[in-house]
């Protein structure tokens, strides 16, 4: 047993000395904490043993003896609270403190211990403690600082202070916990006494002590902090006061405890009452307190000496608050709880918002049901109301559990998370159809109807909300709306679109055929156009009949009435029509009377006026709201009748203008499309198709069934499918390029674009401080700084603007050096002086000025002209002037300030004369400018003494220094007249004699001085041009795109003070938060390690981060793993990846520019600024600024929910270590998770407990819990992210948040805007004010390779002219992930920032924009501020993400929100929305479609025989119309039509010349094979999602790429949505070529072989060229090997698909379930069909016989050849003889088959051509029995047939893999096209310094060790 405890105890300090190790390090401030960080969640939850543990650690060394009682106590609270060690984790952390302690024990050397004196000993540490400290001195100061509110001590030493005081306070708190507890024992006349009286104290009067130890967000509102002055802001302070409890409120029970040194206040009523949970008061509590607040800073900060809320603000928020529930109530002509605004006063409108934020933030789940917190809040505020009559508080009833327990949670939300969960498991983990289990929305929108006051209050159990589901057998109704999986979907919701193609083309039609006669016979045909338009209403009609099945029982009746009345009235309408119609055409034939005819004109008139007249009142802005005011009921009927009303989507118009404007938008592209539709495509095939329908002699090849004798319809058909394809699909490609048009042109607009180069932005710096002064400073710092030095004159207020302009650049430069994108030198060159001091020119940044006074005294040495001649060729370049004019000023200054006495004389005489001379015109005259090199060169050598620290000899060498100078410019510099008076001027004469002429120089000490001796000093040196600073292309491009950004449109900032609050919010899972040491050099099978790669990638900020860290000639050597250094490492290695590292550092980006801000304001705490401070333009100490860092906590938080972050701690992972160093790191970062608990019941069963958890640092670096919510159960009921979101928006702050994924970045220059874009929700957007902000993004991953680089393009492209044009002026911009902003009080009102439902809303970020505009939102896009966003980099990650995102496209199509949306926008808005959504994926298919049908229908010709005939008879044979419809086709699949927005963005911001060029190099790089593959990735998830199902989210993983991709991995992803499709084509491709006709010279056939061919190589083989080492033999090679072990491994139970191939067979046949979905794979199935059924009757050896029993004797053939390859298959295993009996027998089969095969062909008229030919027919009818076998698996399997079915798929897949590899084995044989592919594919990377031939040789020897 002893040696059991000794090798635990070594276990132990192994794990505390490795902690420690890995945990240490300065710059994070990090105290090992040893057995402190394994504390159990169940022990911590109740106590302080955590805390407790630390301080232990904390001053183990300073005394030992206390060290032990701290953790002998906490040893003793845990055995109390967990005896029998229950819990997870409690028995080890138990054993292992009992290991810690006994460790203490034995550093005592044996010696005995009197644990009778523990509580002495701690009391006497206490008392040391406190003096050592100088607590007493702390509260004093804080005290003082209370009082005065200015600070004492100097800005270093403060922030050291509050840092080391706030792990002294936490060390008191444990200390003072343990005494307490001890001193229950203690006797009451000793130390006890003492103890109890200080105890007493603290409790009373200690407010330092208890202020700074509470846990608290942003607010301290249990007690006061020092370190935290954001309550002693007026705002703050009223909102507190505000919602303080008063008299007047119901009294509560005596024994009801306020913690902490707060007063009671509402929500103490709140929890009492109701039984919230504490910490969801506790949050919700300061979260109403900061929004009061922050309305009341935008309104005005109060000044009076005791602060109160304005009575305007608490109704904005509470109107705001409540507008759901109000419109709500509304809409179901309900009373709302009060009955007149007027009515309550402000404390009831306090008490509703504060009870509606406790319900939302408790509500867990159920916060997506909007409506659902409206039912609830009606009812609760209704028991909330008579309370507050009451004069005594009683628990409401409604929270009364069945044991009298007051909770919320048990008795409201349990019951709905009760049923929503059991709804939630019926959907099979998203397997299940959406009709079979209600989803949220469906839970939802049963409050949408009167009937759901039927739930009752308190809840009826009976209910039938509250039904749940039964386990097997009838399902529960849905609500509204049925997802049923079906194409149809794509009528139903965009019927309207349909109509109007399908009646256009009806009409064009008729045009042609009528020789484009437009006369009465016309006009009449094209009145067929009223019965079409009926017809497609009455599907639409039918189709909601039909697609409403499963929501019959459950719908509101009048939603059923009036599908049922649409119904019978489409019908009959349509069948009216029809007969009418009809009754026409027989008038018009027999030339009677033309009553029918007048009936149906009369008729058709009056219909479409009354659909006109309705589309107005509805539609039209300018109607809509005529129509919402006529209270007529017919009126009303009628308009319910046109449109179904909903509780959402109402009143969705927009401005008159905002429409005229997209409806000429899509004027034009009607115009565009029927003019080439006309022209192109319908014309062109008039004539051919009136020729076929008259060959009635036509002769067919095959047996015909349909076509011969019905004026060869088949064929009519074949010729006009792909045109009616191409018709349905090409305004999507008018849409692009019009859009590409109008977006360039808003681009242009607003100046983007305008800055492109570093160039531009040397040229253009003088205008930059006036720009951003103008933009970017709020008026209370221009005010503060500014009013003292503008002036009349430019040059002051230019001044006056630099200096303002200045802390923020320099900030910005600061950054670019932390990040390593620029030198130290570069930094010095780029940083600009702070134009504070008494030079009054502006100083401009070195990189402007270099080398500017050189050229300057070229010129004046080559001058032979006057002085105002010289002046005027300087002042041409007007910084070369700057640079003159400062350098003469700063000399002047630095003189004047070295010496005293006769030397400052001196300079006085010398400067007087030579301004004299510049006023007269004479300078050429008094100087000799030739010697102007020999002054420069000695005052360079004193100023670079000067720059150094003084010593004596430095002393000696300036005096020395100085002398020489006076002597070069008083006897070389000047004329002769001036050097005489110089040398007989007396005073100088004199001291020069005795020596003390410039004998001692005054060292330069002032800040400004010091500072123009450094500029000045490399102002003269600095030959070289900085044309090319800063040379990094990232900083350029930062610096570009904010410089630009200045001259744009953007709202005024306001003060920090008065802006709206926003919060970031970051979900997080398990990815990379930051790259460990192992990470970064482990090798991958090339031998290249990640920091490696980085390192050639980034050359050049891979030196600058050596150069940062001190080892700029060392390198990375000797970076020892666990120095600082190697965290360094980590970190610059984390921010050049997509890590969650890297995002955090960028959000915290906004807490550092508010701080600069608010420091430059100079907000003193107390009052609204700080006029009385200083007004030095310095940033100098912001960050640890108490005001400035209050202030920014004040209007920013940034959350983080990493869902799993709990279970990290637990198993100890890596990402849980990262992330603590993340929260130590960022004071301000908060994160969110959740945390499970094991609870044993007392039958033994152990259930789980689930909280929302929000931590932050404390003071020793761990985590310290400030918020746990219990939640009703599991959250995650649907989608994890918007799951993950939901649980953690309770912790968001602010009116704004921040939606920011963890592969995002940002930049301070970007942060310094966000005041301004906020200020975007108050200004005017249409209608309505803005709801979600978009954001432009910046791609960073583009330059890793060819492909991230089109992907990068791809997307910069969408996120900008894309998104401009959606928002402007189409209106339908949604929300497709982040950055994008929303307010956040109307979305968590509304449902939240995503919908969750189960794999329905796996695309959960655009339902939030769906939400939000159904909703009367506004969605906006602005582009003055960007964000940085990674995207994929490889082509399987790109693959997965778009087959991820065409998965949630498809699932998009059977939404509620997608139909409502189509139906109730009008109908221009509803094309732009259409198109712009799964428009986009339906066109993407339509183009694959395309060459399907128009292969399949020239395959028909082929086989029928009728090509050559028709070919011969109808001679253009419409190829104009084809030649149209594939060359539209083409160039979608090639991309061109994508590249259209990419290739104006281009020019737009890079200009003519490099979009050219980017184009062009795009191209190179086979973009359009990319493309073209991509094109298959998006048809074949997007229609695979709506005919099965299947979308889920699909890792993609965001590391680097550059690893080889094995052959089988490639195969096994791309196999069925590429390979198989590819295959298809080029068999169709091989049939038309060989039997179809063609004259050889036809464009399109050249056409169709291009196109379809590129199509088929790039399916085929885009995965291999764009794989790292594709073509390297040896690669090829072990590929070849995987690939053959892989295709025979067996599968089994447990065996993956990645190591067995009929394991990953079986996983392809999942998507196939339901009896729909397998009548829909038969009939796709039969096509193949074809092939063998053609094939046939062109073979030599059936002639000219058509009879279908050459087809019968074909399938014999092949089930002959079937048994034939079974006989060779067979292999039995029970005897060694029957085997050589089969052997034997299997060889005579092989020579009887061949000498049969050989008789065929000598004795028949078989061919080898048939032969080859036969063999196509029998795979493709291979492939259709396979593929009929596999849907109809079960009957294949109850026939014995599975395993047959199973090796004849194993031969096709062995096949087709031989088929793709063969090309590429063969090209692997040349060396040079695997350095060509490696050129391709990562050209961008070979530009920026990547050596991809080493990495890719896999050359070892080269690589740099790494010893880290």
């Amino acid at each position: 047993m002893s040696r059991v405890n000794e090798n635990w105890e070594r276990l132990v300090r192994a794990t505390v000395r490795r902690e420690q190790l890995r945990q240490s390090g300065p710059g994070h401030g990090r105290t090992p904490s040893g057995i402190a960080g394994s504390v159990p969640d169940s022990l911590q939850r109740t106590t302080n043993i955590n805390a407790i543990l630390q301080a232990a650690d904390e001053i183990q060394d300073e005394d030992p003896n206390v060290a032990r009682i701290l953790c002998e106590q906490a040893y003793s609270m845990a055995q109390n609270l967990d005896p029998n060690s229950d819990g997870r984790g409690v028995l080890q952390f138990k054993t292992g403190l009992m290991s810690v302690i006994k460790q203490k024990l034995a550093k005592k050397d044996g010696a005995q211990i009197d644990r009778n004196r523990d509580i002495e000993r701690l009391w006497e540490f206490y008392q040391q403690y406190k003096r050592r400290h100088k607590v007493d001195d702390i509260q004093k100061e804080e005290q003082k600082w209370r009082e005065s509110g200015a600070v004492s001590a100097n800005l270093g030493e403060l922030g050291f202070r509050f840092s080391e005081m706030r792990k002294v306070f936490a060390t008191l708190r444990a200390v003072v916990e343990v005494m307490e507890y001890l001193s229950k024992e203690a006797a009451p006349d000793g130390v006890g006494r003492l103890i109890m009286e200080e105890l007493r104290r603290i409790k009373k009067s200690d407010a330092t002590l208890s202020g700074e130890l509470a846990s608290y967000n942003i607010v301290p509102l249990e007690a006061p902090s020092l370190t935290n002055a954001i309550v002693f802001f007026p705002e703050v302070q009223g909102a507190i006061s505000a919602v303080k409890y008063t008299e007047q409120f119901p009294q509560l029970p005596d024994n009801f405890e306020i913690p902490g040194q707060r007063d009671m206040d509402m929500f103490d009523l709140l929890e009492y009452v109701f039984g919230f949970q504490k910490d969801n008061v506790r949050n919700q509590r300061e979260n109403v307190i900061l929004i009061v607040a922050n309305a009341q800073s935008q309104l005005g900060i109060p000044v009076e000496a005791d602060p109160k809320i304005d009575e305007k603000v608490i109704t904005e928020v509470f109107l705001k608050v409540l507008d759901n529930y109000i419109k709500w109530c509304r809409y179901l002509r309900i009373r709302l709880v009060w009955n007149k605004l007027e009515a309550i006063n402000w404390d009831r409108k306090l008490f509703l918002v504060s009870l509606y934020f406790c319900i939302w933030g408790e509500a867990a789940n159920v916060r997506f049901l909007p409506e659902c917190i409206c039912y609830i809040f009606h009812h609760m505020a209704r028991e909330l109301d008579a309370i507050l009559d009451h004069g005594k508080a009683s628990p409401a009833a409604s929270c009364v559990g069945k044991n009298q327990s007051v909770s919320f949670l048990e008795n409201i939300i349990c019951p709905i998370y009760g049923t929503i969960f059991a709804e939630a498991e019926r959907n099979n983990n998203g397997k299940a159809a959406h009709s079979k289990w209600r989803n949220y929305d469906d839970f939802n929108e049963y409050f949408w109807s009167p009937s759901c006051f039927e739930l009752g209050w308190p809840f009826k159990e009976d209910s039938s909300f509250l039904r749940k589901p039964p386990k097997k057998g009838k399902r529960t109704g849905k609500s509204t709306f049925v997802e049923h999986r079906t194409f149809l979907h794509l009528y139903r919701s965009f019927h309207r679109l349909w109509i109007f193609l399908v009646v256009m083309f009806q009409a064009l039609t008729i045009i042609a055929f009528s020789n484009e006669k437009i006369n009465l016979d016309t006009f009449k045909k094209l009145l067929s156009v009223g019965p079409t338009f009926a017809v497609m209403n009455f599907i639409e009609s039918f189709l909601d009949v039909l697609l409403m099945f499963g929501a019959y029982s459950t719908a509101r009746g009048m939603a059923i009435s009036r599908i049922v009345i649409r119904f019978f009235w489409t019908g009959v309408s349509s069948a009216f029509a029809i007969y009418v119609y009809l009754k026409l055409l027989e008038e018009r034939n027999t030339n009677n009377n033309s009553f029918y005819f007048r009936l149906y004109i009369l008729v058709l008139g009056v219909y479409a006026g009354i659909r006109i007249v309705f589309a107005l009142l509805t539609k039209l802005p300018a109607c809509h709201k005529l129509s919402a005011m006529s209270d007529q009921s017919f009126f009303q009927f009628f308009k319910w009748i046109y449109q179904e009303r909903y509780f959402v989507g109402r009143g969705l118009v927009e401005k008159t203008t905002d429409y005229l404007r997209y409806l000429v938008y899509w004027l034009v592209i009607f115009a565009c499309k029927f003019t080439f539709a006309y022209f192109l495509q319908i014309k062109p095939l008039v004539v051919p198709t009136r020729i076929i329908m008259d060959s009635v002699f036509l002769q067919y090849s095959w047996h015909d069934f349909i076509s011969k004798n019905n004026n060869n319809v088949l064929t009519i058909v074949s010729l006009w499918s792909p045109v009616v394809a191409i018709y349905l699909m090409d305004i999507h490609i008018w849409y692009t390029l019009l859009s590409a048009i109008v977006g360039g042109v808003m681009g242009a607009r607003a100046r983007l674009g305008e800055i492109r180069s570093i160039e531009m932005v040397h040229k253009r710096f003088e205008s930059f401080p006036e720009a951003f002064v103008k933009n970017l400073v709020s008026p209370q710092t221009k005010r503060i700084h500014t009013d003292r030095q503008l002036s009349e004159t430019s040059q002051d207020n230019n001044k006056a603007y630099a200096a303002l302009f200045s802390p923020f650049w320099n900030e910005i430069i600061k950054s670019l050096r932390e990040e390593d994108y620029v030198s130290n030198r570069e930094m010095d060159l780029l940083s600009m002086p702070s134009n504070t001091g008494s030079l009054r020119l502006v100083q401009w940044p070195l990189f402007l000025l270099c080398s500017k006074i050189l050229l300057a005294i070229d010129l004046a040495l080559d001058c032979q002209d006057r002085q105002e001649d010289l002046w005027a060729r300087i002042c041409r370049d007007e910084y070369m002037a700057y640079a003159v004019q400062e350098c003469y000023y700063s000399i002047e200054k630095i003189l004047y300030s070295l010496v005293d006495g006769e030397g400052r004389l001196w300079v006085e005489r010398i400067y007087r004369e030579i301004n004299n001379s510049i006023m007269e015109g004479s300078l050429v005259i008094t100087l000799s400018l030739k010697k102007l090199p020999v002054v420069l060169s000695r005052f360079t050598a004193l100023t670079g003494l000067l720059i150094r620290n003084e010593t004596p000899e430095l002393s000696k060498g300036a005096a020395k220094a100085m002398y020489d100078l006076y002597e070069v410019v008083t006897h070389d510099l000047l004329s002769s007249d001036l050097r005489e008076q110089l040398d007989t001027w007396n005073i100088l004469a004199r001291a020069r004699n005795e020596g003390r002429l410039f004998s001692r120089v005054e060292w330069p000490r002032d800040p400004e001085i010091k500072e123009q001796v450094k500029r000045l000093h490399l102002l003269l040196t600095v030959k070289e041009s900085a044309a090319n600073i800063p040379k990094n292309l990232e900083a350029r491009r930062r610096l570009e795109f904010f410089t630009n950004s200045l001259f744009m449109d953007m709202p005024p900032a306001k003060p920090v003070s008065e802006m709206m609050p926003f919060c970031v919010f970051t979900p997080y899972y398990s990815e990379t938060v930051l790259y460990s040491s192992s990470d970064l050099r482990f090798e991958n099978e090339d031998g290249i390690s990640t920091l490696f790669y980085l390192q050639k990638i980034y050359p050049d900020e891979w030196e600058n981060f050596l150069e940062r860290i001190g080892r700029g000639d060392s390198g990375d050597n000797d970076i020892q793993e666990g120095s600082s250094d190697a965290l360094e490492l980590r970190f610059w290695a984390s921010y050049r990846g997509q890590t969650l590292a890297r995002t955090v550092r960028g959000m915290m980006y906004y807490r550092r520019a508010l701080m600069l801000q608010s420091y430059l304001e100079r907000r003193a705490p107390g009052g609204v600024d700080g006029h009385s401070q200083t007004n030095s333009l310095t940033s100098q100490g912001f960050e640890l600024s108490r005001e400035a860092r209050a202030q920014a906590d004040l209007k920013f938080t940034y959350v983080v929910s990493c869902q799993i972050y709990g279970q990290q701690k637990l198993r100890k992972a890596p990402e849980a270590t990262d992330i603590g160093l993340l929260l130590r790191r960022n004071e301000a970062l908060r994160v969110a998770f959740i945390h499970v608990e094991e609870i044993a019941g007392d039958d033994g069963k152990v259930s789980k407990e689930f909280y929302s958890k929000l931590v932050k640092a404390d003071a020793h670096g761990k985590d310290q819990e400030i918020y746990s919510v219990k939640l009703p159960g599991d959250p995650k009921l649907g989608e994890g992210k918007p799951e993950n979101q939901n649980h953690a928006i309770i912790f968001t702050r602010g009116e704004a948040v921040q939606t920011i994924d963890m592969n995002q970045d940002n930049y301070l220059e970007e942060a310094m805007k966000v005041r301004n874009l906020l200020e975007e929700f108050h200004g005017k957007h249409g209608l309505r004010p803005p709801t979600i902000l978009g954001v432009r993004e910046h791609v960073f991953t583009g330059s890793v390779s060819s492909l991230a680089w089109f992907m990068s393009n791809q997307e910069t492209s969408f996120v900008t002219l894309g998104q401009r044009v959606l928002a402007k002026p189409l209106k339908v911009r949604m929300h497709y992930g982040h950055p994008d902003i929303f307010d956040r009080i109307f979305h968590i009102t509304r449902g939240g920032i995503s919908k969750a439902s189960r794999v329905i809303n796996i695309s959960e970020d655009i339902y939030a924009g769906f939400n939000s505009t159904l909703r009367q939102g506004n969605i906006t896009h602005h582009e003055y501020i960007q964000v940085g966003k990674g995207r994929d980099v490889g082509l399987n990650q790109i693959a997965l993400f778009e087959g991820k995102v065409a998965g949630g496209n498809g699932e998009q199509v059977l939404s509620r929100d997608v139909y409502r949306i189509g139906q109730l926008f009008d109908f221009f808005r509803m094309l732009s929305f259409y198109f712009t959504t799964v428009g986009y994926y339906v066109c993407t298919m339509m183009t694959v479609l395309t060459v399907y049908i128009f292969l399949y229908g020239r395959a028909y010709l082929a086989f029928s025989g009728l090509d050559e005939g028709i070919s011969t008879r109808a001679k253009l044979m419409g190829n104009t119309a084809l030649d149209a419809a594939l060359n539209a086709q083409f160039f979608v699949q090639i991309g061109i039509f994508t590249a259209v927005p990419m290739i104006m963005g281009f020019i737009l911001e890079l200009g003519l010349l490099k979009a050219v060029f980017s184009f062009i190099t795009m191209q190179l790089q086979f973009c359009s094979v990319f493309f073209t593959f991509s094109l298959g990735t998006r048809t074949h998830y997007f229609g695979r999602t709506i005919l099965h199902g299947g979308a889920k989210y699909r890792a993609t993983g965001r590391g680097f790429v550059v690893r080889h991709i094995k052959f089988a991995e490639n195969y096994r992803l791309y196999s069925r949505s590429h390979f198989v499709k590819a295959l298809e084509v080029a068999l169709l491709l091989i049939v038309y070529l060989a039997y179809g006709y063609s004259s050889g010279s036809t464009t399109s056939f050249i056409l169709l072989s291009l196109s379809s061919w590129f199509l088929v190589i790039s399916w085929l083989f885009a995965p291999y060229i764009f794989n790292p080492s594709g073509f390297e033999w040896q690669k090829t090679v072990e590929d070849f090997d995987d690939w053959t072990s892989w295709l025979l491994y067996k599968g089994g139970v447990g065996v993956k698909g990645d190591d067995s191939w009929e394991s990953w067979w079986d996983e392809e046949q999942i998507h196939i379930q339901t009896l729909r979905g397998r009548i829909l794979e038969t009939i796709l199935s039969l096509r193949f069909f074809l092939f063998q059924y053609g094939i046939v009757y062109k073979l030599h050896l059936t002639g000219k016989d058509t009879s279908l029993a050459i087809y019968g004797f074909s399938w014999i053939v092949l089930v002959g050849i079937v048994m034939i390859f079974k006989v060779f298959t067979f292999s039995p295993k029970k005897s060694t003889n029957f085997q050589l009996m089969l052997r034997f027998f299997q060889g005579v089969t092989a020579l009887v088959l061949v000498a049969a095969l050989c008789l065929v062909v000598r004795l028949t008229e078989l061919s080898v051509p048939d032969l080859f030919a036969s063999v196509l027919a029998f795979i493709a009818t291979g492939w259709a029995v396979l593929c009929l076998a596999i849907t109809w698996r079960r009957v294949v399997w109850s026939l014995g047939l599975w395993e047959s079915v199973k090796e004849f798929a194993r031969m096709y897949d062995a096949g087709m893999g031989i088929i793709i590899f063969a090309p590429v084995a063969i090209l692997s044989w040349f060396p040079f096209v695997s350095t060509f592919q490696s050129r391709i594919l990562f050209n961008q990377a070979f530009s920026r310094g990547l050596e991809i031939s080493l990495i890719l040789a896999g050359n070892k020897a080269n690589v740099e060790p790494s010893a880290f």
